[in-house]
Formats: structure tokens, sequence, C-alpha cells
């Protein structure tokens, strides 16, 4: 797959405080919520590609998690920037693509609307939220078909610093949020590969960093309430940007955290 770059980070987590410690969360103005940012166009047509050709890996559902995928799609219809033009049923968008409204999964139509990738949680029997539906193109080291299902314990159990304290603070966290009140954080990783949709399964070990060539990949991740459904949106928007971008101060602190 031909690489999609950002020239540069629109934000550098790491060197701000509020973003820089776990879970670093912030609140989150709706306004700010979907972005389409330079690289728009090269990202959409990843996505799109990944949709038509290799779908089971990229788009999943469980029982239960259409009203919630209904009900993401509208919601995001009516936060949609400049740059779009919605006529009847279709959607045009800043790149110039028509999406079909009633053409396929709820859930597919609104992540071929925008750049995020598009995770849907709702609480489980056992008062954890789980992952109940996602389209997820640009996963950075994980895969979506060991996460369906799971619980966020599990989803993020091969994290290192996800211990006890740091899972339960997060659970809370979702079990907190409030309609009309969004959160949202950003992290940053350095990266061997400047490949977009970086599957890996738990078993396999993560030595991207230890490649040359080396990238910066970070995330926006947003998490949102829906009112009806109760389900909790986690989006997520990459930057991928080579890691020569950074002023010479952000590298040098990037690298130190991760043992560069």
């Amino acid at each position: 797959m031909a690489a999609v770059l950002h020239h540069r980070l629109p934000r550098l987590p790491w060197m701000e405080p509020a973003l820089a410690r776990l879970p670093g969360v912030l609140p989150l103005d709706m306004a700010d919520w979907l972005e389409a940012d330079a690289v728009f166009a090269g990202q959409m047509a990843l996505r799109d590609g990944l949709l038509a050709d290799r779908r089971d890996a990229v788009y999943a559902m469980t029982d239960g998690a259409g009203d919630a995928s209904c009900e993401l799609l509208a919601l995001i219809l009516t936060h949609l920037g400049p740059g779009y033009s919605r006529k009847g049923d279709e959607v045009e968008r800043p790149d110039g693509v028509v999406v079909a409204l009633d053409a396929d999964a709820p859930l597919v139509t609104a992540a071929r609307l925008v750049q995020e990738d598009l995770c849907l949680h709702q609480r489980g029997t056992a008062g954890e939220h789980v992952l109940t539906g996602a389209v997820l193109c640009f996963p950075a080291s994980w895969s979506l078909a060991e996460k369906i299902g799971r619980p966020l314990s599990a989803i993020h159990g091969p994290v290192p610093a996800y211990d006890a304290g740091l899972a339960a603070r997060v659970q809370r966290l979702f079990d907190g949020i409030r309609p009309g009140r969004p959160l949202w954080r950003q992290n940053a990783l350095v990266y061997g590969s400047d490949q977009l949709h970086h599957p890996r399964t738990e078993a396999a070990p993560r030595r991207e960093a230890l490649q040359a060539g080396r990238y910066v990949r970070s995330e926006k991740q947003c998490l949102l309430r829906l009112p009806k459904s109760d389900a909790v949106v986690f989006s997520i928007h990459t930057y991928l940007a080579p890691l020569d971008s950074l002023p010479a101060d952000a590298r040098a602190a990037l690298l130190s955290l991760h043992g560069g």
C-alpha cells in the first residue's frame, strides 16, 4: 500500500503535560471532533480500498450494535464540516467522492464519510464496556478480529502500562461520560513502518521502533456518549509523519520516552 504521510503533526502531545500523563483526557468541543486534514483524500482512498478488498479485516459488528451504529451515522451527518455537500441520500466528500447513505451498513457508511476510524463500546453483562462494532482501517499494532466482542480490560491486556489501576480508571471514565460532554486525548508512538494499516496480533512482538527510517504515529482519540443507545463512541484520527519532521527538542523527548 502507498504511504499516506503528514508533513507534520498538528500537536505534540508528549510535550503537553495535560496530554502526556495517562490517561491524559480533556474536555472536547464537538466542533473539534471530526477533522478533514491535508491528507484527507489519501486516507479516505485507502479506507475505501480496504473496505472493498479486505472488509472482514477492517469491519466487524456484534448482535445488538445496530441501533448504536444508526445513531452514530445520524450524529456524524449533523457534524460534517466545510467541503461536504448533501443531496438527498448522497453526500459528496471534500475529495469529490459521493457516498450513498443507504447503500451499505450504517457504520461502514459513517466511516466512509469521515477520516476517523470508528469504534462502538456498549456495557456488557459483567459491567465492563465491550467493543461491539468498529471500522478500524488504521490499527496501530492491534487486530480488530482479536478485539471485537471483548471488554476493555481484555482489549488493553497486552499494553504494558495498562495495569489494574489504569484499567479501573479507564472503566470509570467510560462509565462517567455524559451525552453532550465528550472527551479527547492524544498519544504518540515511534514506528518503523510508514503504513497506516498496521495490524498486529497479540502474540506478535512489536519491533517497529527498532527499524530504520522511523516515523511518529499519533492518534487523536475522542470519546462521546450516544444518548439513545447509551453506547460510547471511540473515534481515532491518525496522523503519521516522518520522525525528522519534528523539532529537535520534541524528537529527542519522544525518543527518550520510547528508548530511542
